[in-house]
Formats: structure tokens, C-alpha cells, sequence
């Protein structure tokens, strides 16, 4: 675990938690307050941490980073990924939406072959069909029908997946930071212009929330673009399915959901997912 894929493992795992406990927070937030207000205030914040680690330099070297352009592409693929998801969600049942959302390791991995020229391993192919396998076991979709929202769902899966190994693609060729401001510079931009037409007051909890997803959300933000940046996408992707194991816990430890035995055996198989990929880049390292 001390070499750069190693690292990039750990700092992946830790973004996917981060990421499930800033879903956490929103699911809180969006009982009273608009999506995009959630939105301006999680951008706005990490924007704002990352002038103040970065300095003024940091709006000098963004500003003439080759990296704007792709990461702009990026980010307007994010948008489009986080409305599909969100009017599926309107729809659908959790557990379908898990599911279908969760192909996006798969896609990941197909996508790298020809964008990013990886080689992928038998091991690699074999967490990626086992952790999928634990979503399945673990969700429990039944009866689902090709509908819209079903399609939007897999629309979100596809486009989050291609924004993954977009940003492989542009990890080495700006800081994290520089990629973390271009990001969310844009959605700061997008966003504000809606917040008018839905504002809503926020109360000092809320208020207090939506700060929590900004630095929680920087924080992922932070450990997802490094993660990239040391280790190839077919290594990384079976540890998305992590943070479906994360949901379980914090949905236990927040709102008491109990969990169901499929969900102990879904998440066995996840686990399993992570130790396949551990164990076979251990082996090749000392290859």
C-alpha cells in the first residue's frame, strides 16, 4: 500500500465515504431547500477553501491552465449526469436507482481500454463483475420495466463514468486544486443564476448544513482528483462500490434503517470486489 497505486486506492476509498456523507447531508437539505441552492452553497464554499490554500497564485495559474477546457466539458457533463439521476429519482425506487446508477464502474472500466489506452486485467474484469454482482444482491431490484426514468438513470451512470476517465485524462496535467476551482467556478456561475427564481431563507441549521456539504464535498473533491491521479481507472472503479456499502451504515446510524440479510451478503461480495484488486496489484508490484 506504500506505492502511488496503493495511495491511490486509499485516497479513492476515502473520497466514496466522503461522498456518501455528503449525500447524507443533502438528503437532509432537500427536504426544504432547492437542489440548485444546495448546489451554489457546496461551490461557493469550496471555492472559497481553495483560495484560501491556494492563494492568489491559484487564479493566475487557473486561469491559464490548459486544463479549463476539458474540465469545463467535464463539469457540463456532471450537470447533465445530476439532473438525469435526480428526475429518475423522482420516480423510482431506491434500490433500482442504486442498481442502475451502479453500472458506472462498468462503464468506466469499458471506457478506458480505448480513451485512456489501459490494459485491463482478469482481475480487474473480476472485481469489477463481483462488486456489481454485490450491488445487485444488495439492491434487489425486482420487476423493473424499461421506462424513462430508467433510462435516465442509466444516462446518469454513462455520463458520470465518461467524466471519471475525462479527468484520468487530465489529472497530470494541472494541480488538484486548479481542477477543483474550474469546477466549481462553473457551477458557481450555473447556479447562481437559477438561485433567484427558488431561494430559500435558510435557517441557521440549514445554513449550517449547507457549509457541511461544501467542506465535506471539498474534501471528497480533493481525495477523488487525487486518486485519479496515481492509479488507472480499471483499478479504481470496484471502489465506487463502496460507498453503497457506506449508505447502508449512515442510513442505519442516521435514519435507523435495518438493513436486510441481501444487504450483508451484498456487501461481502463489494468488500471482496476491493480485496481482489489489492491482492492482484500487490502480486504484479512484486512481479
Amino acid at each position: 500500500m506504500k506505492t502511488s497505486v496503493g495511495i491511490g486506492i486509499l485516497l479513492t476509498s476515502l473520497s466514496y465515504f466522503l461522498f456518501t456523507l455528503h449525500d447524507g447531508t443533502i438528503k437532509i437539505l432537500v427536504e426544504t431547500t432547492a437542489v440548485w441552492q444546495i448546489l451554489f452553497f457546496r461551490s461557493a464554499t469550496i471555492l472559497a477553501g481553495c483560495l484560501i490554500f491556494g492563494g492568489p497564485s491559484l487564479v493566475r495559474e487557473t486561469a491559464s491552465s490548459p486544463v479549463v477546457k476539458p474540465m469545463m466539458i467535464r463539469s457540463i457533463l456532471l450537470l447533465a449526469a445530476w439532473l438525469s439521476y435526480y428526475n429518475a429519482a423522482k420516480s423510482m425506487q431506491l434500490a433500482s436507482l442504486q442498481t442502475l446508477y451502479y453500472a458506472a464502474p462498468v462503464v468506466a472500466t469499458l471506457l478506458a481500454v480505448p480513451i485512456l489506452n489501459e490494459r485491463v486485467t482478469l482481475p480487474r474484469w473480476l472485481a469489477v463483475i463481483v462488486g456489481f454482482l454485490g450491488v445487485l444482491i444488495a439492491s434487489n431490484p425486482i420487476g423493473m420495466k424499461i421506462t424513462l426514468p430508467v433510462y435516465l438513470a442509466l444516462q446518469a451512470a454513462c455520463l458520470w463514468a465518461f467524466s471519471t476517465v475525462l479527468l484520468r485524462r487530465t489529472a497530470m496535467g494541472a494541480r488538484s486544486l486548479v481542477q477543483m476551482t474550474v469546477t466549481n467556478s462553473f457551477f458557481l456561475l450555473l447556479t447562481g443564476a437559477v438561485l433567484i427564481g427558488v431561494w430559500h431563507t435558510p435557517t441557521p441549521v440549514e445554513l449550517a448544513l449547507s457549509l457541511a456539504t461544501g467542506i465535506i464535498g471539498g474534501g471528497a473533491q480533493f481525495a477523488f482528483f487525487e486518486g485519479m491521479r496515481r492509479a488507472p481507472i480499471s483499478v479504481l472503479a470496484p471502489f465506487e462500490y463502496t460507498s453503497l456499502v457506506w449508505a447502508f451504515v449512515l442510513g442505519y446510524a442516521i435514519w435507523g434503517d435495518i438493513p436486510a440479510a441481501n444487504v450483508f451478503i451484498g456487501a461481502a461480495l463489494i468488500c471482496s470486489a476491493g480485496l481482489i484488486i489489492v491482492f492482484s496489484e500487490r502480486l504484479t508490484a512484486r512481479g
